[in-house]
């Protein structure tokens, strides 16, 4: 999840666009004042069709406000130039995100298809205002005398947010050079477009349909349940379908005992974008790469990674590099020792095979029985999805004392959604939240959190409301039985609602400042799974969904006994992608052009000692993360890892309390870190609530890696 500012905006991928220049613009609901229960985008109302209308009015709009920025004789102020340009573009900003957002849920072909007509129409709408000299000129002179007045600290900050957004996008380039820069802008977001439409093509293609019930042999019931479920949905009544998607493919890895089966599933996961056809991604990955290059040499770095991280708490690549090394020895022993324990096992049992990467899930739940006497099965009975949605809100009323009220009269983009009013613990209005939980083929994979509609103070004095949205792909209800969720998938949950919570907390005064730092991101929502797994909260939220009793202390000492389980192989498949990454976003002008993307990938996970029983979390053809997006995560996965050094640290804060519900932290937390967002430098936002900089040794300790 991330904050987006004006400029920015349209390198989002957007949705989808038809034209349908029939269509009266009064008829158009993005053209109208929205009056839907709390001003939400009548999703009912919404068709296709009033896209491209509403983008091009958009487009008019912010052209018109810019054009009065550049016209007005004054002299240039903080005032008359930076205000009015950082509210520009409402209407645009509207209909972006709700485009972006649906094509992410809900697509179809006829939004994928329009895309790419509307894409460079956007590409060039950005460049043009990043490029604008008349409005850099006026930026810059608000700029360079920013210190001969008495700005706030604020408005300071958003200064130079502004005037830096500018020089990233361009404007201090000769006009041969801008001219390149908009061609590889356009390139870059055709490109992503494709990356993904191919991904989710792959992603939907395949499935493997089991006839013979021998074939189920070690499958729990909710699995098999599960697999007859998705067979029926798809006219194969008296089947079984697992697909790629995580919620089927992993409990089959985990259980299935035909590893001919397990081979078959696994082999298509990891095979997509890279199977020579239509929807290959492999020469998009090699272009994409090249151009970001480029880009990056044309306003001044030496490579990608040093233009994405010049913006970041990392700021650099070496200490991303520093920090990832010194993660990865320690990860990559101690994922050896839990392959040997795996081998052995194998061995014990008669296995006359060397274990693969399909066999990792399946092997390491037989250790993990047998060193805890813990099965991932006996989980989910105390991880309904009801439950686990109960105990997100209820933590955030005892954290914050947040209400959330579900609404049935509020229009949605899909049946499957749900909808909250959240409340302050006075009945204030706070924000609105959707929720949709589970697979569908027009929804992408993964989780994420977005917006619909961001906190903003408007100019005069009103403030507008954000409306989130968590999307993610659970495991469905089967039959008569709930969804009953794995504990990752809980914590996912968890996950997210941290970022719906830095939305929904957002108090910064202008729009501009909402954005953070990449590597700060994942603060407000990793901190969030630390009381998913805490025995003290697990008690409170995880009940049977058939018995109602808490999940008994003997599994919850299970839980806590093998949290450390497994943790070499979790951290060494993240490292390995995010040292990819880097890998790829590092290369200088001189080998930016990379033959085989095959190869090289292999060359940068042999440089690493990456385990063949391995493989990193998103290989290349299908890292979604960083090809995309017209920028995403590239030169970013570390994020992730970063900000767990910063979320392990800070939830010490409520333990060193001696209460891990304790209101007053949460409360300084939420003050220094949630509502502030990118007000100050994030380092400083942080050393506001911790009152130092974060330690590593709390992320060692929790990942067994010490």
């Amino acid at each position: 999840m991330k904050r987006y500012s004006w400029i920015l905006m349209t390198m989002i991928a957007i949705g989808a666009i038809v034209s349908c220049k029939s269509e009266k613009q009064t008829d158009n609901p993005f053209l109208e004042d929205y009056t839907t229960p709390f001003g939400v985008p009548p999703f009912d109302k919404i068709r296709v069709e009033h896209f491209e209308p509403a983008i091009m009015e958009g487009i008019k709009q912010q052209l018109a406000e810019v054009e009065a920025i550049t016209t007005n004789s004054e002299k240039p102020t903080f005032e008359n130039t930076i205000i009015p340009l950082d509210y520009s573009g409402e209407l645009l900003t509207k209909v972006v995100l709700t485009m972006e957002n649906i094509n992410s849920a809900n697509t179809s072909e006829e939004l994928q298809e329009m895309l790419k007509k509307v894409s460079p129409v956007l590409s060039k709408h950005r460049d043009d205002i990043s490029m604008n000299p008349k409005l850099f000129e006026r930026v810059k002179m608000v700029y360079s005398s920013m210190n001969e007045s008495s700005y706030t600290p604020e408005q300071k900050k958003l200064i130079e947010n502004t005037y830096k957004d500018f020089v990233r996008g361009g404007a201090n380039l000769d006009a041969a050079k801008q001219e390149e820069l908009r061609k590889i802008n356009q390139e870059l977001a055709m490109l992503a477009l494709k990356f993904n439409e191919n991904l989710l093509a792959d992603n939907n293609a395949y499935k493997i349909v089991i006839e013979n019930k021998d074939d189920l042999a070690g499958l729990p019931e909710s699995v098999i349940a599960m697999g007859a479920a998705d067979a029926k949905a798809r006219g194969l009544e008296g089947k079984w379908v697992y697909t790629v998607d995580k919620p089927s493919m992993l409990p089959f890895l985990t259980y299935s005992q035909n590893r001919k089966l397990r081979d078959t599933l696994y082999y298509g996961y990891y095979m997509r974008g890279n199977n020579n056809n239509a929807n290959d991604n492999k020469d998009i990955i090699k272009k994409i790469v090249d151009l970001r290059q480029q880009k990056a040499s044309l306003l001044g770095f030496p490579t990608h990674a040093n233009y994405v991280l010049d913006v970041n708490m990392a700021k650099t690549p070496e200490n991303v590099y520093d920090l990832l090394g010194k993660l990865w020895t320690p990860a990559i022993k101690k994922a050896k020792v839990e392959r040997d324990d795996m081998q052995k096992l194998a061995n014990a049992e008669g296995a006359n095979f060397k274990i693969g990467a399909a066999d990792w899930w399946y092997y390491a739940e037989k250790v993990r029985k047998e060193k805890y006497d813990l099965d991932e099965e006996m989980l989910r009975p105390y991880l309904s999805l009801e439950d686990v949605r109960n105990g997100v809100f209820n933590l955030a009323g005892k954290l914050y004392g947040l209400k959330f009220i579900k609404h049935t009269d509020i229009p949605v983009y899909h049946p499957d959604c749900e909808v909250y009013e959240v409340q302050e613990a006075d009945g204030r209005h706070l924000g609105i939240l959707y929720l949709d939980f589970f697979p569908r083929d027009s929804k992408s994979g993964g989780a994420w959190c977005t917006e619909y509609r961001s906190y903003k103070v408007k100019p005069d004095g009103t403030i507008s409301t954000p409306v989130v949205s968590i999307v993610t792909n659970f495991t469905k209800p089967a039959g008569d039985t709930p969804a009953l969720l794995s504990f990752d998938e809980a914590e996912t949950f968890f996950h997210e609602f941290g970022h719906a919570l830095h939305s929904l907390f957002s108090k910064v005064q202008y729009p501009g400042l909402a954005n953070v730092p990449q590597d700060f991101v994942e603060l407000p929502s990793q901190i969030m799974e630390h009381w998913a797994s805490h025995p003290k909260y697990l008690k409170e939220y995880a009940l049977h969904y058939k018995t109602r009793e808490p999940m008994p202390d003997k599994l919850i000492s299970k839980i806590e006994a093998s949290s450390q389980f497994n943790q070499g192989f979790a951290t060494v498949e993240y490292l390995a992608a995010s040292i990819l990454d880097m890998d790829y976003h590092t290369l200088t002008a001189e080998k930016a052009k990379i033959e085989d993307v095959l190869a090289f990938e292999k060359a940068s996970m042999d440089r690493i000692g990456l385990i063949p029983e391995i493989l990193p979390r998103y290989r290349s053809t299908y890292f979604g993360h960083i090809f995309s997006d017209v920028l995403g995560y590239s030169s970013g996965y570390y994020s992730y890892i970063w900000a767990e050094v910063l979320d392990s640290d800070a939830f010490e804060a409520f333990v060193e309390s001696g209460d891990i519900f304790n209101k007053e932290v949460a409360g300084k937390f939420r003050t220094c870190v949630l509502e502030k967002g990118g007000s100050k430098e994030a380092l400083e936002l942080y050393k506001d609530f911790r009152g130092r900089e974060a330690s590593i040794e709390p992320l060692l300790k929790n990942r067994g890696l010490k």
